[in-house]
């Protein structure tokens, strides 16, 4: 396998069909775990997971898995969504599982973490077929054509023992960061917050704003429905747009409050889901009217003539007497996010109708210059905080990636831990480690081929 390291001269290499074949059981009931494919944490149950999709009806006629079995994303195994099932459950019919011929010829965790090394994922998207990059499709005879490394089974376990050890220091470091990231953004929002309802000048009059959770504001600032100051879903995607118009994608995963939380992926109007229809231009902000708990928000200050995002979003387009990013502060604050989630409808798929939304009372001041002063102002006062939270999320990202290599050379042999002895530090808790999946994760379950639409 010219795409890999040379491996220990022990270890055995026979391709994936000498140990597993494709099955297809089906659920008669539907009410098996529904389990989730990730790129981040493999096959995990979806309830262990804060997932953007909404769930299907019915289950009934989805593929079963059970421990040891592989399950790859089949339109996704490009970005490594797929793992060693640990778990009986329930995945889209669209998946692929595989069942190993012997249960103890690997285990499932070394499969894990070997089959979404660099390498592998390499040789999955140079055996797929599709018309684009995103759009790649690996069918079962693709995949057990992979070759596959296997260590003797005791070497296994101690390889996962050693991995789980150092995933368990890594994401203590990363909650660290998370935790600071979190205080950082506290702080930002108390500026936000203070600025936004009281303005720059602490001696002005103050009158009753009739505002739930807002109280007094400055007495010249002006209180009217939100629609008044903006307009809603501006403009949308028809049914006959051309059907090659290629475009960034934002779903409600895409965003975290005030930020994008991932790269974008480029669709083609064709291929694209149902509910990317929302034409978004700079000085828009978006807010999220389903899921309304994740307080996925996003001020628009680049160019974006080919940014669409989900109907899963409201759109705001600020008016002639409203500075754009001082609307995105606005949104972002504290009482109005606490408006619309309590004016959201749903326990598991909480949501606000946009008319609702359009109703809400907002106070501004009456120019758009005290704005701007106002915008100003917030700019200044956070960037230190705004710097230090990129510094965080950059640290992250390089741990991430200290992990990936460390990972690599582990299961490929490269680093020989056949004399590893864990230590007291090295305890492993499974709480511990999900902390490893949950970075902007939207859940690689497809939204055009499971169903979850």
């Amino acid at each position: 396998m010219q795409w890999l390291p040379p491996v220990p001269e022990h270890w055995d290499e026979q391709r994936a069909k000498v140990f597993f074949r494709e099955v297809d059981e089906r659920s008669r009931t539907g009410e098996e775990e529904l389990l989730s494919v990730s790129h981040l944490t493999g096959v995990t149950p979806r309830s262990q997971k804060n997932v953007t999709m909404f769930k299907a009806a019915s289950y009934v006629g989805s593929k079963l898995c059970r421990p040891g079995d592989i399950v790859i994303n089949t339109l996704w195994a490009w970005m490594a969504a797929l793992g060693a099932s640990r778990n009986v459950g329930i995945v889209s019919p669209a998946y692929g599982v595989y069942r190993p011929h012997r249960a103890d010829s690997f285990n499932p965790a070394y499969l894990d973490y070997l089959l979404r090394t660099r390498a592998y994922v390499a040789e999955y998207i140079g055996r797929s077929t599709g018309i684009r990059s995103s759009r790649l499709r690996l069918y079962p005879n693709q995949f057990l054509d992979i070759a596959l490394i296997q260590p003797p089974r005791t070497e296994q376990d101690l390889i996962v023992a050693y991995l789980r050890a150092q995933d368990a220091h890594i994401a203590r470091l990363i909650k660290a960061k998370r935790n600071l990231i979190d205080l950082l953004s506290e702080q930002k929002l108390r500026i936000i917050d203070h600025a936004v309802t009281r303005g720059l000048d602490s001696s002005v009059a103050l009158k009753p704003s009739s505002i739930e959770w807002t109280g007094e504001v400055p007495m010249h600032w002006s209180v009217k429905p939100l629609k008044r100051w903006v307009r809603l879903n501006a403009s949308a995607l028809g049914e006959k747009t051309d059907p090659d118009f290629e475009f960034r994608y934002l779903d409600i995963g895409s965003v975290k409050t005030g930020r994008l939380a991932k790269e974008l992926e480029r669709l083609r109007f064709k291929n694209a889901p149902s509910r990317a229809r929302r034409i978004l231009r700079r000085g828009d902000t978006i807010i999220s009217t389903v899921r309304t708990y994740l307080k996925a928000i996003w001020y628009i200050n680049e160019e974006a003539d080919d940014l669409i995002a989900s109907t899963g979003f409201a759109v705001l387009t600020p008016g002639r007497d409203v500075e754009p990013e001082y609307l995105g502060y606005v949104i972002q604050s504290t009482a109005f996010v606490n408006r619309v989630t309590a004016n959201s409808i749903g326990i598991a798929y909480p949501a606000i109708a946009e008319t609702v939304l359009g109703r809400f009372p907002v106070a501004m001041p009456s120019t758009v210059t005290e704005q701007q002063a106002i915008v100003a102002h917030i700019k200044a006062e956070s960037a230190p905080l705004d710097q230090a939270i990129e510094q965080a999320l950059t640290e992250i990202k390089l741990i991430r990636e200290y992990r990936d290599r460390q990972i690599a050379d582990v299961v490929t042999g490269q680093v020989d831990v056949r004399g590893w002895v864990p230590g007291p530090d090295d305890v492993v808790a499974d709480e511990e480690l999900a902390v490893l999946g949950d970075d902007e994760e939207s859940d690689t379950d497809g939204e055009e081929d499971n169903g979850d639409e």
